[in-house]
């Protein structure tokens, strides 16, 4: 009877050593906290589409990216005589991910003419959210500042959500 005592005792530790090692390989890398985590502060609006539209949406991507897909609709869906849509495939653009130092996608910016970021997103967004930053970046009137940084979860104005991923 001793004996298995001390043999159920002696199990229950190597599996709880065991699951403490497990644990902490599980656990990843803290996601980047602050107002903007990760996104450059401006573009040079001649390496994306529409460099002469006064507003521009980029949308940095990758092929292996179940939620660049569904962002992409999302996107494409603001395309307008004033707003040029460009989506960057990590696959097809490299160089491009690489200057602005992008390290997760989906990741999607709203630049103004002179290229400088107003909003931006890091990981899926609604839609509601995504045409609100639009609208605020054309006419900064249209909603508050209590608005603006209350109208979705994970994101602050610049605009910032974290779960994005490459």
């Amino acid at each position: 009877m001793v004996e298995r005592l001390i043999i159920a005792i002696a199990a229950i530790i190597v599996i709880s050593g065991a699951a403490v090692v497990a644990e902490r390989r599980r656990q990843s890398e803290p996601t980047p906290t602050g107002p903007r985590p990760n996104l450059p502060a401006r573009l040079e609006r001649r390496d994306f589409a529409g460099p002469d539209k006064p507003w521009a949406v980029i949308m940095f991507s990758s092929q292996e990216c179940d939620s660049c897909v569904v962002m992409r609709d999302k996107v494409d869906a603001l395309a307008s005589g004033e707003v040029a849509i460009d989506v960057v495939e990590y696959q097809d653009r490299p160089k491009l991910h690489e200057r602005y130092g992008i390290d997760s996608v989906p990741l999607t910016l709203v630049a103004d003419s002179e290229g400088d970021i107003v909003s931006g997103f890091l990981g899926r967004v609604s839609a509601t959210d995504l045409w609100a930053a639009v609208a605020r970046a054309r006419n900064p009137e249209i909603l508050d500042d209590e608005h603006a940084t209350q109208c979705g979860s994970g994101h602050v104005d610049g605009s910032t959500s974290t779960d994005g991923h490459r």
